[in-house]
């Protein structure tokens, strides 16, 4: 059966000669796995098209979808949000890649979430616009907001009494805990107003050194480890690392 939905490339492998198989978040289906034919042939009359399948990118799609089946394909495709920025800004790429990596590792099961695709699709809009100071505090944002989508946000309760972030009950406590997976002083304060943002241009604020940075982002992949079986290791945290000094 024929249905339209949008959904964002997460990753595409050579298949044959000429084709794809591209693994997408789409807005109704959830993940799903397509294979797409003859978009890496050329002729005159039709130019290879596989750069619409670079990740991170946005797509309008006509697909036939059969939930018996592990590889769908896709009739129709044109791409639906044209950066201006990501694919020849180092720095954002690189903050686009980690993006496109911590959705592929949080995304476990093929079921729709249009409010998850939604912000997915808002933050990279927003990545693409944003200013230099916004993109590299961008990965603790999508960080923190992204869990809430998963059923592990961190809770914002942070005042007087509570300063101390639990990283394994992901809420603000008063009291050392008995492990070691915390955050304390000036990075468990940061952590509270990055939960208060509501707008990604409200990052510009935020003024953080690289080794801050680095801290943080290194205890919020620890967080998803944490409450995801099987999260892994980060491999896009180094390109950060090296780029945002």
């Amino acid at each position: 059966m024929l249905h339209k939905t949008k959904g964002i490339v997460l990753r595409a492998v050579k298949y044959g000669d000429t084709s794809l198989i591209v693994s997408m978040f789409t807005e109704l289906f959830g993940i799903q796995s397509y294979i797409i034919n003859g978009v890496r042939s050329f002729t005159a009359k039709q130019p290879a098209r596989a750069n619409h399948f670079q990740p991170a990118t946005f797509l309008e799609m006509v697909v036939y979808h059969d939930d018996k089946k592990n590889l769908q394909r896709i009739k129709e495709f044109k791409i639906s949000v044209l950066y201006t920025d990501i694919y020849r800004n180092v720095h954002k790429n690189a903050v686009a890649l980690f993006m496109i990596e911590l959705i592929q590792k949080s995304l476990k099961q093929p079921e729709s979430n249009p409010e998850l695709y939604e912000f997915i699709e808002d933050s990279f809009v927003q990545l693409d616009q944003a200013t230099s100071i916004v993109a590299a505090n961008f990965p603790l944002y999508f960080s923190l907001h992204l869990a809430q989508f998963f059923g592990f946000k961190i809770q914002d309760n942070y005042d007087e009494e509570h300063q101390i972030l639990d990283l394994l009950e992901g809420s603000y406590i008063k009291y050392y805990p008995e492990h070691s997976h915390y955050l304390e002083g000036e990075m468990s304060e940061t952590t509270f107003k990055i939960l208060e943002v509501t707008h990604p241009d409200q990052l510009e604020d935020l003024l953080l050194g690289r080794e801050q940075r680095q801290v943080l982002t290194a205890a919020y992949i620890n967080y998803y480890s944490y409450h995801q079986p099987e999260f892994g290791a980060m491999r896009t945290i180094g390109v950060l690392q090296m780029l945002f000094r």
